[in-house]
């Protein structure tokens, strides 16, 4: 019997004691917090919108890269996503009857799980396209596949820049070019600025790779685009160590003195 009895005993569930509520405990805030939970942070938030315009300027940028990709941009609307893709051959861009831009709507919708006519891509064509160093960039490295001398292809490259209004230009290609030691080569012509607030917005800089047979070459192009009051072939924002020098003004020449003017005052004016 007493067996049976330590038995039942042990087999009744042990009452534990509740744990007492926190001290700012609201019961009717709860859903207040549970809301705040499923937003999104700030800081997530951002990190977000910098990896998905990463992946897709590296995915725009292998697909588009005979086309004269030249960057995109990304602006988000209450409605819809758009996407402006910026490129020196829009027409490649759009495919016959739009349909490679549709190809890649559909591909950035599904990759990125977007509702269903929620992105939208564009195509915006470059005005100069000698001022888009990623566009210059593209095509030095075609020059260097299709077989071209490293220095005559840069040199080509830096003329074709110069020529259409760049204030400066650099090209620096390193790697295996002739012999098995890599090296460096560094190009430059015109006036080229390296540090300061201006570099923000005066310097285009692109970098690309090269797959050649004998190794990876890597290419570095940087442009320094010439002042536009306007801001359109260049930044408004002036440099703020450029010194403009006015011409002078003409001299006005002095007149003579009349007769009358000189029989006032003096010797003679005392004589008399």
């Amino acid at each position: 019997a007493q067996a049976i009895l330590a038995q039942a005993i042990l087999a009744r569930p042990v009452a534990r004691p509740e744990k007492a509520p926190p001290r700012n405990h609201h019961p009717h805030r709860l859903p207040d917090i549970m809301a705040s939970q499923a937003q999104i942070s700030k800081k997530r938030k951002f990190v977000a919108d910098g990896v998905f315009y990463a992946e897709l300027n590296e995915f725009l940028m292998r697909t588009l890269s005979e086309d004269g990709y030249a960057g995109v941009e990304v602006r988000v609307t209450p409605i819809r996503t758009e996407i402006i893709i910026r490129a020196t051959r829009t027409r490649e861009v759009l495919g016959e009857k739009g349909r490679r831009i549709r190809e890649l709507t559909a591909v950035v919708q599904k990759r990125y799980g977007f509702p269903e006519n929620s992105v939208e891509l564009f195509a915006e064509r470059v005005e100069n396209r000698a001022s888009c160093a990623m566009a210059q960039c593209e095509s030095l490295r075609y020059k260097l596949l299709g077989g071209l001398a490293a220095r005559r292809a840069c040199y080509g490259v830096i003329r074709f820049i110069m020529e259409n209004g760049a204030k400066g230009v650099e090209v620096i290609i390193s790697g295996k070019l002739r012999a098995q030691r890599a090296k460096a080569m560094k190009f430059k012509d015109g006036y080229l600025i390296s540090t300061g607030e201006p570099k923000k917005h005066y310097i285009a800089e692109a970098v690309r790779h090269v797959c050649m047979r004998q190794g990876m070459l890597g290419i570095k192009v940087k442009i320094m685009l010439a002042h536009d009051p306007e801001g359109v072939m260049g930044p408004k924002m002036p440099l703020p160590d450029n010194v403009i020098i006015h011409e002078p003004k003409e001299d006005v020449p002095v007149m003579q003195p009349n007769a009358e003017d000189q029989a006032y005052g003096g010797y003679q004016g005392d004589q008399a």
